[in-house]
């Protein structure tokens, strides 16, 4: 995993849909970003066409979550309040969009750029998708298992169904049984 990767993935993410709102439609920005990434930095990858197309909807993604975004504040949304339990946030006051946003992007930095893709492209919303990156972490989910409880609706369904796993079996195997 390679946080410095994710980190510059989306401030990329940021300056694409920056630099897209001058762009004229169908001006292959994108395509030429991508051969122009690839030709500044031949001994890298993931500057394709089609991982710049996943850049930019992974930042959107996160990133409409906030509102009235500007140089100084934003409110951020309910749904991006109850994920960060350990912010000093005040419903219904604006905070700095830096700060807020400085710890949506710690959090998904800490899982690697193909589980933030799988989960930007099977989660419906940001709620659900910061319940994902959480339980990778805690749960040290391999790609294949966090698309398995993706696909099997574990934030839909978790806490409903009354188990003694946690309490019988060592934390792998509980996990999983849950």
């Amino acid at each position: 995993m390679n946080s410095a990767l994710l980190i510059f993935y989306w401030e990329l993410g940021a300056d694409i849909v920056e630099r897209q709102k001058n762009a004229a439609w169908g001006s292959g920005f994108l395509k030429q970003l991508s051969t122009d990434l690839m030709a500044e930095f031949p001994d890298m990858t993931g500057f394709s066409l089609n991982n710049i197309q996943y850049i930019k909807r992974w930042y959107l993604f996160y990133a409409e979550s906030f509102t009235n975004c500007g140089t100084g504040c934003a409110t951020i949304g309910k749904q991006a309040v109850a994920q960060f339990p350990e912010l000093p946030i005040t419903p219904n006051v604006e905070q700095p969009a830096p700060y807020l946003q400085s710890q949506l992007v710690s959090d998904l930095v800490q899982i690697p750029w193909g589980h933030n893709r799988a989960i930007v492209s099977k989660c419906a919303d940001v709620e659900e998708a910061l319940y994902y990156v959480r339980q990778t972490v805690e749960h040290n989910w391999s790609r294949s298992v966090l698309v398995h409880q993706v696909e099997s609706g574990l934030y839909r369904r978790e806490g409903k169904a009354i188990t003694n796993f946690a309490a019988t079996l060592p934390t792998p195997q509980s996990d999983l049984a849950q």
